[in-house]
């Protein structure tokens, strides 16, 4: 469970950067002034290629330059790339130490970063309990990322004790955000009426806030809760069309469930061909 949480952290720790709508040429008159707001931005673009060539190594002077002016954002993402070593050789220590510079001003996304690094013993020894001392920092501070992890190891006992009332608050803390996965996982427990009083209706109605934002288990949970009637009347053709919608994500069981339909032909044309390349 703890590997899973590491690697969860990681993936939305480099989610990308959000990036202005400014234009090239205003931020890099503003930068240039010293504008810390206008390097940070300006490094989002060096590193996603957006309006220049990529180029990580510019990205990181950006970064660097509103970093040392205490720009939190930036100190989090020049963090991560010494973490990551890219654009700068790999150092888990300076890393750290940017992260905290962020962490200290309440930057939620940095503290998540070094609860992953205690989690995962990055640079450092493992230490669980410090990792869930910033973990809970982080969640305090509004990233969903830190919610819906509080959430999961409450709900598997992993890190502290089992109590899925508990993983149930956090992951509708997350959902109300808007986070896909804590909208998934809010809606699972509906459906098993885990922490919460078992209520089809509401499995449905997170599930389908999730699934309108293309995340792939939840498109295959809108399939089942069609397949099944549970929660929405019985419709094989609605749970065909969301099972395709997963299964073009690659999500095995909704590719599984979608070739069984076109192989028996409920809800859609029977077709054997189609069937077996949902099965490959």
């Amino acid at each position: 469970m703890i590997k899973k949480i590491i690697l969860f952290l990681l993936v939305a720790a480099n989610s990308g950067p959000v990036l202005s709508a400014d234009t090239l040429e205003d931020l890099e008159k503003a930068a240039i002034k010293g504008d810390a707001s206008s390097q940070y931005l300006l490094g989002q673009r060096y590193e996603a290629g957006k309006g220049v060539d990529k180029d990580l190594k510019s990205a990181a002077d950006w970064y660097r330059k509103a970093a040392k002016q205490g720009n939190s954002k930036a100190q989090t993402n020049l963090g991560f790339l010494y973490e990551s070593g890219r654009g700068v050789e790999k150092d888990p220590d300076k890393a750290m130490a940017w992260y905290r510079k962020a962490a200290d001003q309440g930057d939620a996304k940095a503290q998540l970063n070094i609860a992953r690094m205690y989690f995962g013993g990055i640079g450092m020894d493992k230490d669980e309990a410090e990792g869930l001392k910033w973990l809970k920092q982080s969640a305090g501070n509004g990233d969903t990322q830190a919610m819906v992890h509080l959430g999961k190891m409450h709900q598997h006992g992993k890190g502290m004790e089992k109590d899925v009332v508990r993983a149930s608050q956090w992951y509708r803390l997350a959902a109300e955000k808007g986070d896909p996965v804590a909208q998934h996982e809010l809606g699972l427990n509906y459906y098993w009426g885990k922490g919460v009083e078992k209520d089809y209706a509401q499995s449905v109605n997170w599930h389908r806030k999730a699934a309108k934002k293309k995340f792939p288990p939840a498109e295959y949970s809108m399939g089942l809760r069609y397949a099944k009637g549970k929660g929405v009347k019985k419709d094989m053709a609605k749970a065909a069309g969301w099972y395709r919608k997963a299964s073009k994500h690659a999500h095995p069981g909704a590719q599984n469930n979608l070739g069984l339909m076109y192989l028996k032909g409920q809800g859609i044309d029977q077709d054997y061909k189609k069937a077996m390349a949902q099965f490959k």
